[in-house]
């Protein structure tokens, strides 16, 4: 089933970046700029920590697919499972029906999710995830009596998703703008950006713990707490640049929505499936939320599969009488998907990759933290396999750039020079200007050598064009 670099030449194609400004519509991308003469780069294929572009040039993936293909590309083992299920049965839909694998994967998540965390509704993307997840909480609300609890709050700079609902929790302006009005009853509250954290409390990283969670109770009072129905955090942030729990954050946040009968909702499409070094952050971090989101890692990326995952008593409304949930997705629960995610989690278990990535996160930080000696890296913050480098005008004083700097230093030089060194990542400046870096479970300290070589060289031209 492996590819030869003699078979990508041979399918090379010099007309397909001209075909696909034609003709394929990017997500996130500024087409203007594909009309205007750039190239679309076309990846062929992968294999363990790498892929390759058609010309046959390699590259480490330092993002994993978009934070996805935990186990590497091209492990046989998950394709062989894809093969294998399409074969007996390619799709069915879960709508009153049930199929092996999806009963299997159900049950496999049940038992690696926090206690109680047992009802699994299945989907095929974090968005929808966290869109079902939206509808869910309202709808057991005005089941239980609470019909005036519909208001979630979630945080700055946070990104949950592109539908109407997820967009809506989605704490990104620029990201929004274009689609409103959305749906009501959004609130967000400060993330854990401890790095801008107000002066005051710069030194005091429990202090800061305790104000930021303030904030969420806070909103809640400030709403009314008859009126709010969830509160949804990402254990470790991505948008802005990994922003990772301070102590004591997220028990704080289950006390508070356990005080206010409110629902604690952990989105986990980018830190589940051992990203942060256990199959949830939930667990490492030691809480219990009353609803999971997930995807991404389920299945390595090898495809698309994700998942809400809830407690018994919001299940519970639902398996009484005529009561239903109206919502769901053709290829949700799919055969083929479940197939995969079941081989990817039996994989990641063989090979101890949550164990894998604990021994070696300390590495991975130490390895970019390296970086610290160039002017322009302000701080190195995440965990597990998931790192943001944050970039400054002035170390001492924390200044970040302008935006037309940060334009310029972002998608002008980085995120070419990056690419050209041999590096995919990616270059952000949803909060402030930051690299960020999510490489597949299974690399090792070689990998963060060859991470870090390609920042520096990418980062002392960097510091010329500012």
């Amino acid at each position: 089933m492996s590819i030869s670099p003699q078979d990508v030449v041979e399918h090379f194609d010099d007309n397909l970046s001209k075909r696909a400004t034609e003709h394929m519509w990017m997500y996130f991308s500024r087409m203007g700029s594909y009309h205007e003469g750039a190239s679309v780069p076309i990846i062929v294929r992968g294999e363990g920590a790498y892929i390759f572009d058609d010309r046959g040039r390699r590259y480490l993936d330092g993002l994993s697919g978009l934070f996805t293909v935990q186990m590497g590309h091209g492990r046989e083992e998950i394709a062989a499972a894809a093969y294998k299920q399409m074969m007996k049965l390619a799709h069915f839909p879960i709508w009153g029906y049930g199929n092996p694998p999806a009963i299997e994967l159900a049950e496999k998540l049940a038992s690696l999710t926090p206690q109680g965390l047992d009802r699994v509704f299945f989907t095929t993307a974090g968005g929808e995830a966290v869109e079902s997840a939206f509808k869910l909480v309202k709808q057991y609300f005005k089941m239980t009596g609470k019909p005036l609890k519909h208001k979630v709050i979630s945080r700055s700079i946070a990104y949950h998703g592109t539908t109407q609902g997820a967009l809506s929790i989605t704490g990104i302006p620029a990201a929004k703008q274009w689609f409103e009005p959305l749906v009501p009853g959004a609130h967000k509250v400060p993330n854990t950006n401890f790095y801008r954290a107000p002066e005051y409390l710069q030194n005091d990283i429990h202090a800061f713990s305790e104000w930021a969670s303030s904030r969420i109770e806070e909103a809640i009072l400030m709403e009314g707490p008859d009126t709010v129905a969830a509160v949804f955090v990402e254990p470790v942030q991505n948008s802005g640049g990994c922003f990772p729990p301070p102590p004591g954050y997220l028990k704080r946040v289950r006390e508070i929505c356990d005080k206010y009968d409110v629902i604690m909702v952990c989105d986990e499409v980018i830190t589940g499936f051992g990203r942060i070094g256990d199959w949830f952050a939930s667990n490492r971090y030691d809480i219990v939320p009353d609803i999971i989101t997930c995807a991404k890692g389920m299945t390595s990326g090898y495809a698309p599969m994700g998942a809400m995952i809830v407690n018994e008593r919001l299940y519970e409304p639902f398996s009484q009488g005529t009561n239903s949930f109206l919502h769901g997705f053709t290829w949700g629960g799919h055969p083929m998907g479940a197939a995969v995610a079941l081989a990817n989690i039996d994989l990641m278990e063989r090979e101890n990759i949550n164990e894998h990535v604990l021994n070696n996160e300390n590495a991975f930080k130490k390895t970019l933290e390296k970086l610290y000696d160039l002017d322009i890296v302000g701080e190195v913050r995440g965990a597990g396999y998931f790192y943001g480098i944050e970039l400054v005008r002035d170390k001492k004083t924390r200044e970040t750039f302008t935006a037309e700097e940060s334009e310029r230093l972002l998608r002008g030089f980085l995120s070419t020079a990056l690419y050209d060194g041999g590096l995919y990542c990616r270059t952000d400046d949803r909060g402030d200007p930051v690299i960020q870096l999510a490489p597949p479970l299974i690399c090792d300290q070689s990998h963060f050598d060859e991470i870090e070589q390609i920042l520096r060289g990418a980062l002392v031209e960097a510091m010329k064009v500012i």
